[in-house]
């Protein structure tokens, strides 16, 4: 008895060790990942969702983990590892977050909407930049980006195996790249309003020297607020479907090939 008893407590211990060390490399991917890292989620259902992430990335994992230390050995230089990988699989996820909030500010600033209800959430937004998040957040959810998420979690144990940190100027190489394209994308998504704007602009000049006694103002400004409004009604599903697919893109193959 006591021989089986000591067998099963040897076994837990190997499995709650590999728990722990897939938890270090999920919990920095759900602090960032969208929706679940937002401020105003609890710190106790994050953790909650980090839990529930290691119990469905692990058993996948597990024969990734073959080489994975004996119990307790090596924890801080394992914790700086996969700390080091989720952080670079959450910001990778976190930049297209930003990218639509760049996509509403750079809109709502080209269509004088910018200061329209500027500090309704946690993170001051213009009211365009919290409706395509808010939008982009229910669309990733209903098309099960946190499946997707943990999946690619599960292939990364391929691409990173555990107590090796990844190559220095490479993680370089591909954060630069993926802060340009999450630039590029938001500039991409915004640009209709910019050929507005400009076009809103040029029109605007010309009209006031042609009739210079009339207070053009007065007329461009409702113009270029409702010409917005109508513009993002009518552009918002297509600018929402370009994100989801670029996000689709990027849990696909986070490392691919450029």
């Amino acid at each position: 008895m006591s021989a089986a008893l000591a067998e099963m407590m040897a076994l837990s211990r190997e499995v709650l060790w590999m728990h722990l060390v897939v938890f270090l490399r999920v919990g920095p991917v759900i602090s960032l990942f969208p929706g679940f890292g937002e401020q105003t989620v609890s710190v106790r259902i994050k953790l909650a969702l980090a839990i529930m992430f290691t119990i469905i990335v692990t058993p996948a994992a597990a024969p990734t983990l073959a080489s994975l230390p004996p119990f307790g050995t090596q924890f801080f230089w394992l914790a700086i590892t996969e700390a080091a990988i989720g952080l670079m699989i959450g910001i990778g996820l976190r930049l297209f977050l930003l990218a639509l909030q760049t996509t509403g500010s750079i809109a709502a600033q080209a269509t004088s909407l910018a200061q329209v209800f500027g500090n309704a959430g946690a993170t001051p937004l213009p009211a365009m930049g919290h409706l395509l998040v808010v939008g982009g957040l229910a669309l990733a959810m209903m098309l099960d980006l946190h499946v997707h998420v943990a999946a690619m979690v599960i292939a990364t144990y391929g691409l990173f195996p555990v107590g090796v940190l990844p190559d220095p100027s490479q993680t370089s190489q591909w954060g630069l790249a993926q802060v340009r394209d999450a630039f590029a994308l938001a500039f991409a998504l915004a640009a209709p309003f910019l050929i507005v704007s400009v076009l809103y602009n040029l029109t605007l000049g010309i009209i006031n020297r042609a009739m210079p006694q009339m207070m053009v103002i007065f007329v461009g400004a409702p113009v270029i607020v409702g010409g917005g409004m109508f513009l993002l009604f009518l552009l918002a599903p297509t600018m929402l479907h370009l994100w989801m697919t670029a996000l689709q893109g990027f849990v696909n193959n986070p490392f691919g090939a450029r």
